[in-house]
């Protein structure tokens, strides 16, 4: 292995170092990897996200591939499938919240033409660098997430607290939230 400097929290294995070195704070302007993003931090919430990370592959199978239009269309029976689903968290509030918000997330596409133009709008479309010595100057979560927040959860968004925000705008490199150490931050 590489003698890469990173991020203190991704050395805990392969999965989280590969996560880190390949997505976590790269930039994404694509509606259906925000929308995975999405999905996904919405079933961290309250969880680690490496337990999320093992499961994503499950993740993408139970949720058609994470597409948005047809998780909006899910009936009451696909809701009982998914809940019996043991590849993925079984949280009845999450798995109902998923959908509404794959109906909120095209509803912003009505307005702003893109998700990613709404969200990325809050940043004027670049990512924030943040200067990050050590770990421990991470916060969890900023006034700029609870204005985020607060917005989508005005649009009909289920299981988007301002910590959850701020992890989604980590993952999808609205911040750049790397060590000043850590190789990705050059």
């Amino acid at each position: 292995m590489e003698n890469k400097i990173r991020c203190a929290w991704c050395e805990k294995d392969d999965l989280y170092r590969d996560y880190h070195d390949n997505e976590w704070g790269n930039p994404v302007y694509d509606d259906d990897t925000l929308f995975e993003f999405l999905v996904l931090e919405t079933f961290q919430a309250g969880l680690s996200w490496y337990t999320i990370l093992k499961k994503r592959d499950n993740f993408r199978n139970a949720f058609d591939n994470f597409d948005y239009k047809k998780v909006a269309q899910y009936d009451e029976d696909k809701v009982q499938e998914l809940l019996q689903d043991a590849g993925i968290i079984r949280n009845k509030l999450k798995v109902r919240g998923t959908i509404s918000n794959a109906i909120a997330f095209m509803e912003v596409q009505k307005e702003f033409g893109t998700f990613s133009n709404y969200i990325w709008g809050f940043t004027g479309g670049k990512p924030i660098h943040n200067n990050i010595k050590k770990m421990s100057d991470v916060q969890a979560s900023t006034p700029l997430s609870d204005n985020i927040s607060k917005d989508l959860k005005k649009r009909g968004f289920k299981f988007v607290g301002s910590t959850v925000v701020y992890a989604h705008m980590q993952a999808t490199g609205m911040v750049n939230d790397h060590v000043s150490t850590c190789w990705k931050r050059n």
